[in-house]
């Protein structure tokens, strides 16, 4: 098996690397504290001028038709100095797969360049309610036909760039008779209109500096022509595109961790105690072997995952193994990271503390932990019967 990168996607993740040190590491912690969304919003316009937010999507549309291992590996490099950004293009890129992988001709010209080109700011996926998290199917806000319009009511939670994103996919019950799951459709919405408001942004642990919100419908008309794919089909396209998602947040928490244990690795080097550095003691030493062999093992789960998604062939299994696997990995590596560093961890004027806020959620969105158990063990039982 060759694992060695293409010279196009080890120039994307070199560009992401660069772009990373030099824009995003020297801004983060004051993003964290401040939530400045003037500064946000200029590094996400400058991604999106080097193709961050098409990586993706295919030339004709704006895209730079990169694949998914590119965007797994940009993503990483991304969030190894803010993970706020990384988890804005992660969820950008995954709106505008969604609207590629479904959509019709004249939505993917309307809406596609406007993405890949930063006319929209970020998009925003409309997925999550009160009583529809791990079980999306259970959702109850409604798209009820209206002539040539379609009416939606309902309220969205937990949605990433709520206050900035331009353009939303979302997810409403068409067919309310139908069977759970079945009677679900996709929109395509575009912020103001009229009907549609964003609510409060959510006052988080970590990933400060990219707003959570929740999004209301109130008597929301959209067009008929809105629809993405099929009525009534929606529910599918929402738990394949949440396998593709998966790929981005486990690479997100899988630089995260390496953030952590890279900045921990150097400290140990330079504090002594007992006359001798901390990186002398052998139970430092094996933290650093075994963590490292954790995200060693989740990027190549990742890359695997990535692969299989880029080959055309089914990855769902795969996509949770890795999301699952770096998600919880680069928990323990951030916590561990932290406690080498003693007392040092825990204050603001390092990275560490913000590193731990920032990575705790990446083993809750895009699925928690314990769903993708479920996802994992569903798909292995069935490969059996």
């Amino acid at each position: 098996m060759n694992l060695s990168l293409t010279e196009e996607q080890m120039m994307i993740q070199d560009m992401a690397k660069k772009f990373a040190e030099s824009e995003l590491a020297p801004v983060a912690a004051h993003l964290d504290e401040t939530q400045d969304q003037t500064i946000f919003l200029d590094n996400l316009a400058k991604l999106t001028e080097l193709g961050f937010m098409g990586l993706n999507i295919k030339a004709e549309y704006g895209g730079v038709e990169a694949g998914t291992v590119a965007f797994s590996l940009a993503i990483t490099e991304l969030a190894k100095a803010c993970a706020s950004t990384a988890v804005t293009t992660s969820v950008t890129n995954m709106v505008a797969e969604v609207i590629q992988a479904v959509g019709n001709e004249d939505q993917k010209q309307n809406y596609l360049p406007k993405i890949c080109g930063g006319e929209y700011r970020a998009g925003g996926f409309c997925l999550t309610e009160n009583t529809a998290g791990s079980d999306p199917a259970g959702m109850k806000t409604t798209a009820t036909k209206d002539g040539d319009y379609y009416v939606i009511n309902g309220s969205k939670l937990y949605i990433t760039s709520g206050t900035f994103a331009d353009v939303f996919v979302v997810w409403a019950v068409t067919d309310p008779q139908a069977k759970k799951g079945k009677g679900i459709s996709c929109f395509i919405v575009e912020s103001g209109t009229p009907g549609m408001t964003i609510g409060k942004t959510e006052d988080k642990m970590g990933q400060k500096a990219s707003p959570t919100n929740e999004v209301h419908f109130e008597n929301c008309r959209v067009p008929a022509s809105a629809m993405l794919g099929e009525e009534n089909k929606g529910f599918a396209l929402a738990v394949g595109e949440l396998a593709g998602g998966r790929i981005g947040i486990g690479s997100l928490a899988l630089g995260v961790g390496l953030a952590a244990m890279d900045y921990a690795r150097a400290y140990l080097t330079e504090r002594k105690q007992f006359d001798q550095p901390l990186a002398n003691f052998q139970g430092l030493q094996w933290k650093l072997a075994e963590r490292y062999t954790e995200l060693e093992a989740a990027r190549l789960l990742l890359m695997q995952a990535a692969y299989t998604k880029e080959q055309g062939l089914p990855f769902g299994k795969q996509a949770s193994m890795a999301k699952l696997f770096a998600a919880e990995k680069a928990n323990v590596a951030c916590y561990d990271a932290l406690q080498m560093m003693g007392g040092a961890g825990y204050i603001k004027e390092y990275p560490l503390e913000r590193f731990a806020r920032d990575v705790r959620v990446t083993s809750i969105y895009e699925g928690t932990s314990e769903i993708q158990k479920v996802i994992i063990a569903r798909a292995l039982l069935s490969e059996v019967q």
